[in-house]
């Protein structure tokens, strides 16, 4: 547990940026959100000793670096969300609906801080040309080892696979409106990072040295001015990538209780017993890995099943993409370019069943949506657009 002596007082915060350092406009910009779900405080707290050490020990970056609170109001509560879960809201409907709306109209809490941590994004955004990386620290229910979460793009695995802790692709197509998916459509690096359980103290540490290794990677500090041998040695786990394969989603109605014992990545059995929704027993409908099982109250969704990536795969896939044959599946019978979005691949139910979604993965289109009796799938790999 993370005892309470040793947590910073992070309640009383009335600012979204609660740190800031600012030196190039011109240079990478670091960004780091803790706390979007608010029964999720080690990210804010890893950030908060960072943030020491930084003051303490007058660290210059060479870049630019801000600390984000998330869902704030739900972080006082000490609860997930109040009305609607803040890391579901980032569809381009939603925002463009926020935009329009007075924030005096506003009927629900996450829309008030959805509208505070967009207006806050947009003008750091809008105050620099250099790159831009998006950090979202996160904690698990359920007892696991540190891991990424990523939107396919060949930048996103590029930062991803500098550190040895499994990265797990595909989480966009199951979940729809997170945050980083959003920052993604504008061709920005974004990593999830899920530190460990919510409660467990080394969540903290892990948030901390991810914090630190971050900034290393993306060059606006060197290893010399904080403990790298220690963080780095902290998050050894496995480099490998893995691919999320089937979402077990919850209703809004509904008394799922995940069986006990389950940690992520423990490996599960075709028909293997998992859960138990008031009614019926639930198992599982293939072998895989367990991930991010649901032993918390709130959220919407029970299990996911996790498989591993082989390598030839995912050099393959970065081969292709880095050669534009994505534009090869144009040419198949079936398939179109959407006329209004260039990053879109129409294809009629039968064509894209004949192909399997698995080669338009290999080709860069991860996102899929079911518009009428067509299929749209959305290329990840995306020029830099001006946040809007």
């Amino acid at each position: 547990m993370i005892e309470e002596a040793t947590k910073p007082n992070i309640y009383t915060s009335n600012d979204r940026i609660f740190y800031s350092q600012n030196n190039e406009s011109n240079a990478t910009t670091l960004i780091c959100v803790g706390g979007i779900h608010g029964n999720e405080p080690a990210g804010v707290y890893g950030l908060q000793k960072v943030i020491s050490d930084i003051v303490v020990n007058d660290i210059k970056f060479k870049g630019n670096f801000y600390a984000l609170l998330g869902n704030m109001k739900a972080l006082k509560a000490s609860v997930r969300y109040k009305d609607f879960d803040l890391n579901r809201l980032w569809t381009k409907n939603e925002v463009a609906s926020l935009c329009n709306e007075d924030e005096a109209c506003f009927e629900f809490e996450e829309q008030r801080e959805q509208c505070e941590l967009y207006a806050t994004i947009k003008t750091i955004c809008n105050s620099h040309n250099g790159d831009f990386v998006f950090i979202d620290l996160h904690t698990t229910s359920s007892p696991t080892v540190p891991f990424i979460t990523i939107s396919d793009s060949l930048n996103n695995r590029t930062l991803a696979n500098k550190f040895n802790i499994p990265i797990v692709l595909g989480i966009e197509e199951y979940l729809e409106g997170p945050l980083l998916s959003y920052i993604n459509e504008f061709g920005h690096v974004s990593l999830g990072f899920e530190a460990g359980q919510h409660d467990d103290e080394n969540s903290v540490l892990y948030c901390e040295a991810f914090i630190w290794m971050v900034m290393e990677k993306i060059g606006i500090i060197s290893k010399h001015e904080f403990n790298y041998k220690a963080f780095n040695r902290m998050l050894s786990v496995e480099n490998a990538f893995y691919e999320i394969v089937y979402r077990h989603c919850l209703p809004e109605s509904n008394r799922f209780k995940m069986n006990p014992g389950f940690k992520n990545f423990k490996p599960i059995m075709k028909h293997q017993p998992l859960a138990h929704d008031g009614i019926s027993e639930i198992k599982s409908p293939l072998n895989g890995l367990i991930f991010m099982p649901l032993y918390q109250k709130q959220g919407e969704d029970g299990f996911f099943i996790i498989k591993k990536l082989s390598k030839f795969w995912l050099v393959l896939s970065a081969i292709l993409r880095r050669l534009k044959f994505h534009q090869l599946l144009r040419l198949l019978p079936g398939i179109s370019k959407h006329p209004e979005n260039e990053y879109c691949l129409v294809a009629n139910r039968r064509i894209a069943l004949f192909l399997t979604t698995k080669i338009f993965h290999l080709f860069g289109y991860r996102k899929k949506i079911i518009v009428d009796d067509n299929i749209h799938f959305i290329k990840r790999d995306r020029k830099i657009l001006p946040f809007k």
